[in-house]
């Protein structure tokens, strides 16, 4: 089954849905990392929380989801474009992760994990800075976290179910819209408790085996669902020997060349995609000399 996210309007409601599925992406955003099944869960969940999200927002830009966790989960990151090209990260502290680890045990142990949630422009306007939002950590599932950002920040009514496997990132979102954002005159006053409570029945086994409309058609049969419309979201890695190459830099010179002189190359391996990137004294001689800016002409991939 290909990944797919489709989008809907309930008929004569100011609801909308989403269902999404993110399969061969997912695979790919882990194919790299030996991560504890909770762990995949835990972030699986944001990948599939991100998509719903994203493709939601009229903004050219990515959307970052970040936590910085303070229990054996340290850092979480799933980042989104508009076009539902993505990619996620995570990275483990020393502590070992319990198979039963809930998601405040992983990333809130002491109550001192943070989440935020960045909007951050592909072509900013002069002066223009990245949006961000903190998320606070309270509830017991990702989808608690975020139905409490939801209404908090952005006002809106939501309803989320996630889940997330070795091979599978899923979810459902719906929406209650503003007054006004229905589909007819006649509105459907009932229509949000009732999709709501039969996106509730939704297992996690439904949601990670069944495609998006097989779904939209068992749990609505007896709505009118209209303005569908699908997208595909897909892994893609933004690193390259550029970007590497102006972070070395940031880095500064001294020590650089420290790195150099003890192990003849600088390495780097892109967390996100698992690509290696190495340059020798000849290759950094260049960058610092341009600034970063251009490519050296070794490549050691």
């Amino acid at each position: 089954m290909s990944d797919r996210l489709l989008k809907f309007m309930f008929h004569g409601a100011p609801v909308r849905g989403e269902l999404v599925r993110v399969a061969e992406a997912w695979r790919e955003m882990t194919a790299h990392h030996d991560y504890p099944p909770p762990v995949k869960r835990l972030l699986g969940e944001m990948v599939a929380a991100a998509a719903l999200l994203a493709s939601n927002i009229k903004f050219n830009g990515a959307l970052v989801m970040q936590v910085h966790g303070d229990g054996p989960v340290k850092l979480l990151v799933v980042e989104c474009q508009p076009d539902l090209a993505m990619r996620a990260t995570a990275k483990l502290g020393e502590d070992p992760v319990s198979q039963s680890a809930s998601m405040q045990e992983l990333i809130n142990r002491s109550g001192r994990g943070r989440f935020a949630i960045t909007l951050d422009p592909r072509e900013p306007l002069p002066g223009q800075q990245p949006y961000q939002g903190i998320v606070p950590l309270d509830g017991e599932s990702m989808a608690d976290v975020l139905e409490a950002y939801m209404r908090q920040s952005e006002q809106l009514e939501t309803k989320l179910v996630l889940a997330a496997d070795e091979d599978v990132s899923a979810g459902l979102l719906l929406q209650r819209l503003p007054e006004g954002g229905g589909m007819a005159a006649e509105i459907d006053e009932d229509a949000w408790d009732r999709v709501t409570t039969l996106g509730a029945t939704l297992s996690a086994e439904e949601l990670l085996r069944l495609t998006p409309e097989d779904l939209a058609r068992r749990l609505y049969s007896q709505e009118v669902l209209a303005h569908q419309a699908t997208l595909v979201p897909r892994f893609a890695c933004r690193c390259s020997r550029e970007r590497i190459g102006r972070m070395l830099v940031s880095l500064g010179r001294d020590e650089v060349d420290s790195i150099i002189t003890e192990l003849k190359m600088v390495t780097v391996t892109c967390d996100f995609c698992g690509r290696e990137y190495s340059f020798d004294a000849v290759d950094v001689s260049q960058l610092f000399t341009s600034g970063g800016t251009a490519e050296a002409d070794q490549r050691r991939h």
